[in-house]
């Protein structure tokens, strides 16, 4: 089955989530029209899920924006998380119910896209019951967060490639208490190249979902929603 692919390069958080949603709304007029899975990667940004998270911050907010880093609420689920650069995102939109998945069914592809990623690159990553995402014994490695509208996905998981965990200090990750964050920089024996993460979870992903990925350019999404 074919889908369109976008590889947004690097890009704002705020940009990326007002392309997102033009993007269900594409997908929603149309039932025959493909889904659509973006990639991307963002400076430095705190977001909200809706389980909310500021108390989970353990520096001050002011402090935060005088870093230059923004705290954005989003209608995903989960609690509070950090992107920033050296961090592989991926928002899948994807009419759940034409393809016949679960929430929970997509959520474990999710995941099971990442543990297989990461294993490519000799990490060893697993699950844990106490929060989806993967993890790397007591280190959360991949994180993930959606929200369905009237059936289509969005949002979705952020992989730990090469990033700074400078930004990680300054929360709870995910609101959990006793956890760490890692990357598969800090995970592998051999280096990680951030663009061959980037080409690797889209091999899996397209594995996984049974996807032929199409690559296109967000004006074709931009003009048709016009």
């Amino acid at each position: 089955m074919m889908a369109y692919f976008i590889d947004l390069g690097k890009m704002d958080y705020q940009d990326a989530h007002q392309f997102q949603l033009g993007c269900v709304q594409w997908r929603l007029q149309d039932a025959r029209r493909p889904d659509i899975f973006l990639i991307t990667e963002h400076p430095p940004v705190f977001t909200l899920g809706r389980r909310g998270g500021r108390e989970s911050l353990a520096v001050d907010e002011d402090f935060i924006k005088s870093r230059g880093v923004d705290i954005v609420q989003t209608e995903r689920g989960g609690d509070i998380t950090y992107h920033g650069p050296g961090q592989v995102v991926v928002y899948p939109i994807v009419q759940l119910r034409q393809a016949q998945l679960s929430v929970r069914a997509y959520v474990d592809m999710l995941e099971e896209a990442m543990i297989s990623c990461a294993a490519d690159f000799g990490v060893m990553a697993g699950r844990d019951d106490r929060n989806r995402g993967i993890w790397v014994g007591n280190n959360k490695i991949g994180s993930i967060g959606i929200r369905v509208r009237h059936g289509v996905s969005f949002h979705g998981l952020a992989l730990n490639a090469t990033l700074d965990f400078e930004h990680f200090s300054w929360i709870q990750p995910c609101g959990l208490t006793g956890v760490g964050v890692t990357s598969l920089a800090r995970e592998s024996n051999v280096p990680i190249d951030f663009c061959e993460v980037k080409d690797n979870i889209t091999l899996r992903l397209g594995q996984i979902f049974n996807r032929q990925f199409v690559s296109i350019e967000p004006s074709l999404i931009t003009g048709e929603a016009a």
